[in-house]
């Protein structure tokens, strides 16, 4: 079981205290105060995203043993125990590239493609109808979801209004799509009558919504497999803003292409990744004073100045002795 971190802890004590205040109003005289204002919280502050490693972190102590024993190695015990310098972890633009390379062999190839560089959360990977994704406009819409409650599954709409919304496709993404929704009309046709048709683009071999947990185990394993630092799925969400961010979109696009409520999310979260953005910030920004003709200088060994050319090596002259010595 996953712990409430300190943000969600806020926003629990702002929902109850909406609750008392309007029992309050309505039952006069009954609490002397709106006790939920009264609860002390440690603040809730958004976690940076921060980029990975170059490679991924070996297994633990434990997994180790296991290994040794002749036991079972646990992938998810793997990155669940590997420390992590911030929750939101992301991955840079060529591990993206590798993870989607080693997807490419999945099953759910076009459902890996989209979470990385779309964004959708994991509910809405699940949740997408075929209906609401065209391939002739490339776009997708995104109005259902498949969440867990516990670890049952549960349909409904996205989280919020700004969750709705319609996503372009790029080529790429278009073709798996394609390729993805041939190779599940041969599954159609190898299962006949046990197919369930759920109407879901995305589904086991029986035509089934996909379990949200079924999904999270899939990622685990392929991510390990391909030897990339551990992160959560949910990071992938986090992984295509900073793709947004690096091909030159401002936070307003990835405010509406990931589905967030308020452009300060994306904001807060978001401006400390991919430290070549960094760098390539710091170099425009000088390009703009740099006086025109004038090259940066590059770096390498340190040059001496004319008048301070070395000596030639040589047999060292005596020093003289100070006076009074």
């Amino acid at each position: 079981m996953r712990g409430v971190g300190p943000a969600s802890c806020q926003w629990i004590r702002a929902a109850l205290r909406s609750a008392v205040s309007i029992y309050v109003r309505q039952h006069p005289g009954v609490l002397p105060a709106n006790v939920a204002s009264l609860a002390e919280l440690p603040p809730g502050v958004r976690p940076k995203a921060w980029c990975g490693p170059a490679s991924g972190s070996g297994p633990d102590s434990a997994n180790d043993a296991a290994r040794a024993a002749g036991g079972r190695v646990s992938p998810a015990g793997i990155w669940i125990s590997t420390p992590r310098p911030s929750p939101v972890m992301v991955w840079t633009p060529t591990q993206t590239m590798v993870f989607l390379d080693a997807a490419r062999r999945h099953r759910l190839h076009a459902l890996w493609r989209l979470f990385a560089t779309r964004g959708l959360r994991r509910g809405e990977g699940c949740g997408l109808r075929r209906p609401d994704t065209d391939l002739d406009t490339a776009l997708s819409t995104i109005r259902w979801q498949i969440t867990q409650l516990g670890w049952d599954p549960v349909q409904g709409v996205p989280k919020s209004d700004a969750g709705e919304r319609t996503v372009a496709l790029d080529t790429d993404t278009v073709t798996d799509l394609a390729t993805w929704r041939r190779e599940q009309a041969a599954e159609k046709q190898a299962a006949e009558d046990d197919w369930a048709g759920s109407g879901f683009e995305f589904t086991d071999e029986l035509g089934n919504p996909l379990h949200p947990a079924m999904v999270t185990a899939a990622f685990h394993m392929l991510a390990y497999l391909a030897g990339l630092p551990p992160i959560r799925l949910h990071d992938l969400r986090h992984g295509a803003a900073t793709l947004l961010l690096a091909a030159g979109h401002d936070m307003k696009v990835v405010q509406e292409t990931l589905g967030l409520s308020s452009i300060t999310i994306a904001a807060d979260t978001y401006t400390s990744v991919l430290p070549q953005l960094a760098r390539k910030s710091a170099e425009d920004v000088a390009a703009l004073i740099r006086p025109a003709g004038h090259a940066p200088a590059l770096p390498g060994p340190r040059r001496r100045a004319a008048g301070n050319a070395r000596k030639p090596r040589g047999k060292a002259a005596p020093m003289s002795r100070p006076a009074g010595r």
